[in-house]
C-alpha cells in the first residue's frame, strides 16, 4: 500500500532560486473528487498516472504508475478537465530533506508554493528562510482544486 506524508507552504522569497534546475510539469484531472483524484502528469519526458485518496491529517493513499508519453498526451488533450495544470518544479536540498519549489504559469501564474515528504506526520523539520505560511490544510492550494478554481481567478467574483 501506497501512501504520502507532505506538508506544502508559500514561498516568500526567491532566494531558493541559485543553482536551481526545473523541470517543466503539465497535469490534468481524469476525476477530482474530496475522496480521490485520478491525475496524468507529465514531467518532462516521463509520464505518470496517479490516484490519491483523501487527506487523513498530513497523510493519504497514494498510487503511481508510468505510462507511455504518447498516451499521457493524448489523456491530457482529449480527457482531462480543463485548465490543465503547468508548473516547473525544481528540487531543493536543504539540511537533509528534498523540498520541491513549484513555480506556476497559465492559469495559476503568480503561485510559488513549496512541498516537503515526512515519514511521517510528527516529523520534526526544519525550515528554510525562504519558506513562508504553511498551507498544508487550504484546500484552495491543493492542485486539484486549482483547476476549477485557478490562482489568477482568486478575489474575483
Amino acid at each position: 500500500m501506497g501512501s504520502e506524508t507532505e506538508r506544502k507552504f508559500l514561498v516568500r522569497s526567491s532566494d531558493w532560486k541559485p543553482g536551481a534546475v526545473g523541470v517543466l510539469y503539465r497535469q490534468g484531472y481524469l476525476c477530482r473528487q474530496e475522496a480521490r483524484t485520478v491525475r496524468v502528469r507529465i514531467a518532462g519526458d516521463q509520464a505518470y498516472l496517479t490516484i490519491k485518496g483523501q487527506a487523513q491529517g498530513l497523510t493519504r493513499l497514494e498510487y503511481e504508475y508510468p505510462l507511455p508519453l504518447a498516451e499521457a498526451q493524448e489523456l491530457l488533450e482529449q480527457l482531462c478537465l480543463r485548465p490543465l495544470i503547468e508548473k516547473t518544479r525544481y528540487r531543493i536540498e536543504y539540511r537533509g530533506r528534498v523540498w520541491e519549489v513549484d513555480e506556476f504559469v497559465g492559469e495559476n501564474q503568480g503561485l510559488v508554493v513549496a512541498e516537503v515528504e515526512l515519514k511521517s506526520p510528527d516529523q520534526p523539520l526544519e525550515l528554510p528562510d525562504w519558506v513562508g505560511e504553511e498551507v498544508t490544510h487550504d484546500p484552495r492550494y491543493l492542485n486539484a482544486n486549482l483547476v476549477v478554481h485557478p490562482f489568477s481567478r482568486w478575489g474575483k467574483p
